[in-house]
């Protein structure tokens, strides 16, 4: 078995909400495997709260969380990818920076929690189904035998993983 840790980057377009939930979750369900990442193409410069409530549910360290442009990624200092996901579907459409060393991609599209309006409580209820759905994908993720697949195979599975529809929850 592979001691290799993969570096995974969650892109979505503000980079306050999905991308940052995913950062946190494969992170700690990676147990160790994976480090997370987030990023947006046009950062909203600030994590939403609803957002570290979940993130706190995980354990992952809330005070390391902010919202960040993808061009932190793309420059020669920045961690190698071994895969970008996208969260969003604004993001997905985008023409992204070059990532070096030809991570695999895939998209793995997300209602916005942060677009509904109306009380607190049914704000946290659109985060907490969005975090749950995320959660659902990052485990098939997590359990995939990555270190006995080839580079085709991983390709397939991950974009795989975008497709299987989301539980309404």
């Amino acid at each position: 078995m592979s001691d290799k840790i993969y570096n995974v980057l969650f892109l979505c377009t503000g980079n306050s909400a999905r991308s940052i939930m995913a950062e946190a979750l494969v992170s700690t369900m990676g147990k160790g495997r994976f480090r997370g990442f987030s990023a947006g193409s046009k950062p909203g410069g600030r994590v939403n709260p609803f957002a570290v409530e979940q993130v706190q549910k995980t354990g992952y360290p809330v005070e390391a969380l902010r919202s960040k442009s993808w061009d932190e990624f793309a420059g020669p200092d920045a961690p190698q990818m071994d895969f970008i996901i996208t969260v969003c579907d604004n993001a997905a459409g985008e023409t992204c920076p070059y990532w070096p060393g030809h991570p695999a991609t895939a998209h793995w599209g997300f209602e916005d929690p942060a677009a509904v309006e109306g009380s607190d409580e049914e704000k946290r209820a659109a985060f907490e189904k969005i975090f749950r759905q995320i959660a659902a994908r990052m485990h098939t993720f997590v359990n995939l035998p990555i270190a006995t697949l080839d580079k085709h195979a991983i390709q397939r599975e991950i974009k795989q993983i975008g497709e299987t529809p989301v539980v309404a929850g």
